[in-house]
C-alpha cells in the first residue's frame, strides 16, 4: 500500500521532510500547497521530481481537488489549527511541525476532531526518535533513575538576530517568541522522557526589542512534587543544549552531544555511547497509517507542551506563579 501524502507549507522545513518520505518506499508525496512561489521554486530546485506534482497557493484547494490519505503542515506557527482543523474534517490523517498549535483551548478542539475522526495526529518532534532521548527515556521508564526529583533543561541559540525581521518574530504568524518555537522542542523532551506533567510554572521573561519572548527563566513544579528549570537564551553567540535528570537513584547529564550517567553506587560517571537507531517522525507517521507502529508523538504532547509554555506567558505576565488547571477553566 502506498500513503499519499499533501503538503501544506513548502518552506525549508519541508524540504527536510521531502527527503526522508523521498527515502520511505510506501510512501508518495501528491501535491504541494503554499501561496509563496519562491518556496515553491526553491522546493522544486532540491527535488526536481516535484516540478510533476500539483501545485496549489491555497491549501483548502488541493484538499478538495486531490485524493491523498494523508497531510503534513509545514506553516508558521499560528495557522496550524485552523488548517489541521480543515485537514481531519476532509477526513486525512495529519502530521504538524511543532509547536502543534499557540494555545491550550485550540490542541483540545485538536485531539477531539481527531478522535472524533478517527484519523491519526501526530506532532513532529524528532527528539522521540533520536538515540539519546530514547535511551534516556529508557532509563526513566525502566525505573533505573528511581524516582524523578529534579529536572533542568537549557537551550541556546542566535534567535534574536537570525531571526529578526522574519516571522517567527512577528506575533500574529509565530504566537510567540524562542520558547514557542525552538524551545518547544525543549519542552517536550523534558515532559516525554520523564512521563512528568507539569502542576505551576513561574517565569521571568525578556523580549528586548521585540514583540515576542526571547530569554525565559522558568520554574516549574511537577504533579507528583517534582521541580524543574527551563531556561531559553535567545541571544547567544552558539548553540547550546543541556537536559539533565536527578532521580533517587542516579542522574543523567547530557551537555551538547555528551551523555554521562552515573548511579549512587558507581565511583565514577560514565559517558554513554551505545544508543538505540535514530528514525524519523515521517517514516513513524507512514508506519501507524499502515498498521506497523503505534504513533510514538500523539497530540497530547502537543497539549502538554502548549500547557506549560502558556502558563509561562501568563506567569510572566502577571508577575507570580500560575497553575496550570488555571488555564482548563479559562
Amino acid at each position: 500500500m502506498c500513503v499519499r501524502i499533501g503538503f501544506i507549507g513548502a518552506g525549508g522545513i519541508a524540504r527536510a521532510h521531502m527527503r526522508r518520505l523521498l527515502e520511505i518506499p510506501e510512501a508518495r508525496v501528491v501535491a504541494l500547497a503554499d501561496p509563496d512561489p519562491t518556496a515553491i521554486s526553491r522546493m522544486i530546485a532540491a527535488f526536481p521530481q516535484a516540478a510533476d506534482l500539483p501545485i496549489f497557493a491555497n491549501y483548502r484547494e488541493m484538499l478538495s481537488s486531490i485524493e491523498m490519505d494523508a497531510v503534513e503542515i509545514h506553516t508558521p506557527h499560528t495557522l496550524h489549527f485552523q488548517q489541521g482543523m480543515d485537514v481531519l474534517n476532509a477526513g486525512k490523517h495529519l502530521l504538524m511541525e511543532k509547536p502543534m498549535v499557540c494555545s491550550v483551548a485550540h490542541a483540545k478542539q485538536l485531539i477531539a476532531a481527531a478522535k472524533e475522526k478517527e484519523k491519526i495526529l501526530m506532532v513532529s518532534y524528532q527528539r522521540h526518535f533520536q538515540g539519546p532521548y530514547l535511551y534516556i527515556r529508557k532509563q526513566v521508564t525502566s525505573g533505573n533513575l528511581g524516582r524523578i526529583q529534579f529536572v533542568s533543561a537549557l537551550l541556546a541559540q542566535n534567535w534574536l538576530r537570525s531571526q529578526r525581521g522574519k516571522w517567527r518574530q512577528i506575533k500574529a504568524l509565530s504566537g510567540g517568541g524562542q520558547l514557542n518555537d525552538s524551545g518547544s522542542h525543549v519542552v517536550d523532551i523534558l515532559l516525554w522522557t520523564t512521563g512528568l506533567e507539569a502542576e505551576s510554572v513561574f517565569a521571568y521573561i525578556q523580549n528586548y526589542d521585540t514583540e515576542v519572548d526571547i530569554d525565559s527563566a522558568i520554574s516549574i513544579r511537577f504533579s507528583n512534587g517534582a521541580q524543574g528549570t527551563l531556561s531559553i537564551i535567545g541571544d547567544s553567540p552558539m548553540w547550546w543544549e543541556e537536559f539533565s535528570i536527578w532521580g533517587s537513584k542516579g542522574a543523567l547529564l547530557y551537555r551538547n552531544g555528551t551523555l554521562l550517567q552515573r548511579n549512587f553506587q558507581e565511583s565514577e560517571t560514565r559517558e554513554i555511547t551505545q544508543f538505540p537507531p535514530n528514525s524519523s517522525p515521517d517514516k513513524n507517521f507512514v508506519d501507524a497509517i499502515l498498521g506497523r507502529d503505534i504513533v510514538r508523538v500523539p497530540p497530547e504532547c502537543g497539549l502538554r507542551v502548549i500547557e506549560l509554555t502558556e502558563a509561562a506567558w501568563k506567569s510572566a505576565e502577571l508577575a507570580r506563579p500560575v497553575y496550570i488547571q488555571e488555564l482548563a477553566q479559562e
